[in-house]
């Protein structure tokens, strides 16, 4: 349902959805990833930990596992998404840093990782608990690594992507989901397909940007 509010409200005032819009029914199942089991982080997430420890603390276990998604919630989501991708210049690790994978704060340029970083910071300056937005790897459409930010709601789970501005459900985005973080602690990574290898991958790709 809050696929179809998405043409009908971008014209002009760049929001997503009317307050009326939002009158949902109960979602179907199939709008919600479903956790197989544990895996490994990427490497690169690894290292962003250690060079921003208070980013990947354990989330609290009040903290609620799905945002309440309201009119306002949705038109916040939708700008955070768009801003971001309008300010921030893609452009690999290696051209920015001289290295495969390098997971940082974007300020005017960065790969996909980088994109949804500064993402997940905006949306939680604005009061979105951090359980609800998980760092997630992807194969796009060439099978080639991929990052994108879930946001779980009780609408189902919503995809952040640098390469578009739409917001659509994981199982809209054409993307195969291989892993994300646990809501519950961030350190920890959950496999979201049982035929996916739980070693760890590096993302750097050009087609990550």
């Amino acid at each position: 349902m809050i696929k179809s509010m998405v043409s009908a409200a971008v014209v002009g005032l760049g929001l997503m959805c009317a307050p009326s819009a939002l009158a949902l029914e109960a979602a179907p199942t199939s709008n919600f990833a479903k956790e197989q089991g544990k895996s490994l982080p990427p490497i690169g997430f690894v290292r962003f930990c250690v060079s921003f420890p208070r980013e990947c603390r354990g989330a609290s276990l009040l903290t609620p596992s799905r945002v309440k998604l309201t009119s306002d919630r949705w038109n916040q989501i939708f700008r955070v998404n768009r801003n971001v991708n309008g300010r921030i210049k893609p452009m690999t690790d290696q051209d920015l840093y001289g290295k495969v994978e390098h997971w940082t704060y974007p300020t005017t340029a960065g790969d996909c990782e980088d994109y949804l970083l500064l993402k997940k910071r905006e949306l939680e300056a604005l009061g979105f608990a951090s359980g609800t937005l998980l760092i997630t790897v992807v194969l796009d459409e060439r099978n080639e690594g991929h990052a994108v930010l879930t946001i779980a709601t009780d609408a189902g789970d919503y995809v952040l992507d640098n390469r578009r501005d739409d917001i659509l459900l994981w199982n809209e985005t054409g993307y195969k989901f291989l892993k994300r973080q646990s809501g519950r602690d961030p350190k920890a990574w959950v496999s979201l397909d049982v035929k996916t290898p739980v070693a760890a991958s590096s993302l750097g790709t050009a087609s990550g940007e």
